[in-house]
């Protein structure tokens, strides 16, 4: 599904359908056991990141494919009711709809993607899309955000140095650099790494701890840390976090990174305190509104 037009937060990305069962525990090999709840949900990490933006008030834009079939024909109208622009809709009839977004998707989308504000990528899609979706925002003076998940060992080296914000969590940066992160310290460490490897600003978050962030401006690790809530489900948390940041670099430039995540931090804390991924995302006229 390629879009076009106006928008401040441009995504490209992926869509999933999440179908949950709940269970009081996991069966054991070759055992079937009664779950008390089913529901369809909306995931994929580039649409929840869209989504959260949009709910906060950022102008979004989505780039993905999505299967013809009931599953896809229903993401297209959660977009629309979340306000997020779709364009025109090329239709694909495979399962695997997100690995189909090509180059020529991008090209027919370059013109959104070099007007936006702020690009966010991820890895749910093909690398090589989401490195060259960010190259192509990068050389038009648009900041790059990106999201390694899922994380690759040997990612292309070319991430590092096309990221204005590379922000990945604990079990992502140890797949990247190989370092345990079980604290706000080894978090620190990790984001030396990755500005030895180009990034220029790294934000590594922690869940209930909040984040790290580190960059070449200064080079010292920061910890900001999350206000304490009682979660009820963290599906979807980071990629809440990362909405919310896209969408306060889009429509609040003048703030602070450590703002930023300060800010981003307690939405992501907002969505935890419900059920689902979606559908937990806050609203601004949910938030307190010194917050915007």
């Amino acid at each position: 599904m390629a879009a076009a037009g106006p928008a401040e937060v441009v995504v490209v990305g992926s869509c999933m359908t999440d179908l949950v069962s709940l269970t009081t525990r996991l069966p054991k090999a070759g055992e079937t056991i009664h779950g008390h709840k089913f529901f369809i949900g909306f995931g994929g990490k580039g649409a929840n990141q869209c989504i959260q933006a949009a709910r906060l008030g950022a102008k979004t834009l989505m780039i993905c494919k999505v299967g013809k079939d009931s599953f896809g024909n229903d993401y297209i109208e959660n977009f629309k009711r979340n306000g997020i622009s779709t364009g025109q809709n090329v239709i694909v009839i495979v399962a695997g709809a997100n690995l189909l977004l090509d180059s020529e998707d991008l090209k027919r989308a370059a013109n959104a993607i070099c007007k936006a504000k702020v690009i966010i990528c991820q890895l749910e899609i093909t690398p090589a899309i989401s490195l060259e979706a960010l190259k192509m925002a990068y050389s038009n003076g648009v900041k790059t955000l990106f999201n390694p998940a899922p994380a690759h060992a040997e990612l292309d080296p070319q991430f590092y140095t096309h990221s204005d914000i590379f922000c990945c969590n604990e079990s992502e940066a140890e797949i990247l650099t190989g370092i345990p992160v079980g604290s706000p310290e080894d978090a620190g460490k990790v984001g030396l790494v990755l500005l030895e490897r180009g990034c220029k600003l790294v934000i590594v978050t922690l869940g209930a701890e909040g984040c790290v962030m580190i960059s070449v401006d200064e080079p010292i690790p920061k910890h900001v840390p999350a206000g304490k809530v009682r979660a009820v489900d963290t599906t979807g948390a980071g990629d809440s976090f990362v909405g919310a940041l896209a969408f306060f670099m889009a429509c609040y430039p003048n703030l602070s990174m450590e703002e930023v995540i300060r800010k981003s931090n307690f939405i992501a804390s907002v969505s935890v305190q419900a059920s689902g991924t979606q559908s937990s995302y806050p609203y601004r006229k949910d938030l307190p509104q010194d917050l915007f």
